[in-house]
């Protein structure tokens, strides 16, 4: 074999050989294009053999590049995808739905702001004739969007709970349908487009007062931790039968206001019924067979994903010829999907990443250019818009309350729904943008009722907040008469960093507790960051992911309750839950590996990514800030006892280790006496610094009060690598932990795993 030096020397020969044979080429050949090929060769060589003409070419080219039709659509997409993700994420910061800060981004961006601050930039950026690139590129990610909504909708859960939800969903819609139509009324004579008939201008009103966003409303519901509660189901089950409604009813608006006369309209919503009878039986019937063997990741290849698209696009081909709009033949098309939940998961994670992350924030921008505030010049424009919001909101909210209390929900059940209910979001946009774009909705409506749209929206988290105020006497009654009924059992709170160290967590639980005296209860938590996690999906992983945990606690004889919900701050989450619902004791999993070997320290920083370390973080104590800080949080906020347990490659509990720096470390000596009553282990405790040697002779009385003479002691007095050797596993106060984590000594790198205990 040639070594790699020669390979090198080749490759530098064939380099040179190349510029010295375009050198040659470009030297004869410049002259000849220079006075035989005209104007543009004279000035390239011009600009070429001179510096400052080399860079003013550059210069230029660089501009005309920027200003071309690709060149201006990648930076308009830039802009708006860098817009909104600021604004989304100060708005989850802020305790709301992300996709208000990115409608706000789409305004911000539009005339109403940036128009109004910097016109000229605007200007350049969204060229009037460059539009029309972002709006046929947001109108096929809608169909992609919608299609992904259809998927979410289960049409047999909303057969079966179609009785129970019938009343509250159709009063909810039928209501400020109602009330839209009364407001149209006034408001025809003066906001009307000329030539606009008060039919479709009143129907598209109505229908933009009755939509109910129903993935936001969702995600709400996932964030209030309401989704296995009654009234989680019950306003998702109202809100998947209200908008599967409210979009039927938009199809029949798009159709009677495109067919211009009542004989038209009768012939479209006829071959409508024609389109929905194939859609949802031979179609339906034949996916669903599909279904039952394409449910995997393996199998399903990408021809199966482009049948599925191609259903998808033909679906809203004939809707949009049909004169019903291509938006809701990809919601149909998502509709009449297998029902088989791996089916749908996996469809739609390849669907609705790319919609809700490039498209979507395409489609706010190309609103927020529609939106012109300024438009509201007039006093009277805005009481109109006052009117349009209170309207809004008396027809959803009063609408949903009567209809849940006649069908025999409490006034908080009640009220709750309502508010709910009147979440508005990205699905009322896309009614508006249809009814702005068939030129029904004149442009001053249209700013009224995205005005309206962020308000309703906006309002659903406070007023969700002021409903709880009001009964907070008696949810704190409920919470006492729990707290009465689960007192003879240890409650204790799993919360796992990750779904697959449950049985290892479970197991350790079970060695700390089981040799109590009283009887252990579990809940296992497991929380997923982020809102934008499908609902969907989030039923499926809680389903089977909480399959082992729970079959391995049936067999340990343990009851568990498993509880997944999506959070924007899942530590802060674990505390006040750990803390409003009085649990005994956390164990945490801490989801970092905590020893790595030496020469595996540079795929730690690189999985730690961003995260700062300290300058000691050669202490195997923590591989960096992340674990440090979340001992720190759980340890300082919780009210009960605290358990933080480091996985590394834990097994079983056969050579305990247990650390005491100082007297206020004897509590673990009780943890120890539980655990050798369960399991057959050997257990040692280690006195180290700054404990002395004197204070721990005077500790081993106190802890041989509770262990049993068989258990072995030694005093260190520094804390070296030959410390830990032979031992499985660790235990350690929070305190101790604390102090030994400054600690830069690498001969720590090879800790067993350890599980830091703070006594309350």
């Amino acid at each position: 074999m040639r070594k790699p030096s020669g390979s090198i020397k080749f490759y530098a020969i064939v380099v040179l050989l190349l510029v010295a044979v375009l050198s040659l080429i470009v030297h004869f050949r410049g002259e000849l294009s220079a006075t035989g090929k005209g104007h543009a060769a004279t000035r390239w060589v011009q600009y070429s053999m001179t510096p400052s003409g080399g860079f003013d070419a550059f210069l230029t080219h660089l501009k005309l590049e920027m200003e071309s039709t690709i060149g201006l659509l990648l930076l308009q997409i830039i802009v708006i995808l860098i817009a909104c993700r600021i604004f989304g994420w100060l708005f989850l910061k802020l305790g709301q739905p992300s996709v208000i800060g990115e409608i706000l981004a789409g305004i911000v961006l539009g005339p109403s702001i940036l128009g109004s601050l910097a016109p000229e930039f605007s200007q350049f950026l969204f060229k009037e004739e460059t539009l029309d690139n972002i709006n046929m590129i947001s109108a096929f990610g809608l169909m992609l969007f919608m299609f992904a909504i259809g998927m979410e909708l289960d049409i047999s859960e909303v057969r079966k709970k179609i009785k129970t939800t019938i009343l509250i969903s159709h009063t909810s819609t039928i209501v400020p349908f109602i009330t839209g139509a009364i407001i149209a009324y006034f408001a025809y004579d003066k906001y009307a487009g000329a030539g606009t008939p008060f039919l479709p201008f009143a129907l598209f009103i109505g229908v933009s007062m009755s939509i109910t966003a129903f993935p936001v409303l969702a995600r709400i519901i996932q964030e209030k931790k309401l989704t296995k509660s009654h009234l989680g189901m019950l306003t998702l089950a109202c809100a998947a039968n209200g908008d599967l409604t409210a979009w039927c009813m938009l199809a029949l608006v798009v159709a009677v206001a495109q067919a211009g006369s009542v004989a038209s309209a009768v012939f479209t919503i006829a071959f409508a019924c024609v389109y929905l009878l194939i859609m949802f039986f031979p179609i339906r019937k034949f996916l669903r067979k599909i279904g039952k063997y394409y449910n995997d990741e393996e199998v399903m290849d990408k021809w199966m994903v482009a049948l599925m698209f191609l259903i998808l696009t033909c679906s809203a081909y004939l809707t949009q010829i049909l004169g019903l709009h291509s938006l809701f033949g990809a919601f149909i098309a998502g509709v009449v999907m297998p029902e088989h939940l791996k089916f749908r998961r996996i469809m739609t994670d390849k669907v609705e990443d790319v919609a809700l992350s490039l498209f979507l924030p395409l489609f706010f921008v190309s609103t927020g250019l529609r939106t012109e505030i300024a438009l509201l010049n007039r006093p009277e424009m805005w009481v109109m818009c006052g009117i349009i919001i209170a309207g809004a909101i008396a027809g959803k909210v009063g609408g949903t309350y009567v209809a849940a209390r006649i069908a025999g929900e409490n006034v908080r059940n009640s009220l709750y729904i309502g508010a709910l209910m009147n979440t508005r979001g990205l699905m009322e946009l896309i009614v508006l943008t249809i009814g702005y774009e068939m030129q029904i909705l004149p442009p001053p409506i249209f700013v009224m009722l995205v005005i309206m749209t962020l308000v309703t929206t906006f309002m659903t988290g406070p007023l969700m907040a002021l409903i709880k105020f009001c009964f907070r006497k008696q949810d704190s009654l409920q919470k006492e008469k729990l707290a009465v009924q689960t007192d003879s059992a240890f409650r204790l709170l799993l919360s796992l960093g990750k779904v697959e160290s449950g049985q290892v967590l479970l197991d350790l639980a079970h060695m700390l507790f089981s040799g109590g005296g009283e009887k252990l209860k579990v809940t296992a938590l497991h929380l997923t960051v982020g809102v934008d996690v499908n609902p969907l999906e989030a039923n499926v992983f809680e389903n089977t992911s909480f399959g082992p945990l729970v079959y391995g606690a049936q067999k340990l004889g343990i009851p568990v309750a498993t509880r997944y919900a999506v959070s924007n701050d899942a530590k802060q989450d674990i505390v006040n839950i750990a803390n409003d619902e009085k649990f005994d004791f956390l164990l945490v999993g801490a989801g970092v590996s905590l020893t790595e070997h030496p020469e595996d320290k540079k795929a730690v920083r690189q999985r730690s990514g961003f995260l700062k370390w300290r300058t000691t973080s050669e202490s195997i104590f923590y591989p960096g800030g992340l674990l440090q800080d979340k001992t720190d949080f759980f340890c300082e906020n919780v009210n009960c006892p605290v358990g933080i347990f480091i996985n590394h490659k834990f097994i079983k509990a056969t050579n305990i280790l247990l650390l005491i720096a100082s007297k206020e470390d004897l509590f673990l000596t009780e943890y120890a006496q539980t655990i050798l009553k369960s399991t057959q282990c050997a257990l040692t405790l280690a006195g180290i610094a700054p404990l002395t040697a004197d204070e721990w002779r005077e500790c081993l009385p106190l802890a041989a009060e509770r262990m049993p003479p068989a258990v072995h002691s030694a005093y260190h007095a520094s804390v070296s690598k030959p410390l830990f050797e032979g031992y499985n596993f660790v235990m350690i106060s929070y305190a101790t932990w604390t102090a030994l984590s400054e600690l830069p000594d690498p001969a720590l790198s090879l800790l067993p795993s350890t599980l830091i205990l703070r006594n309350r």
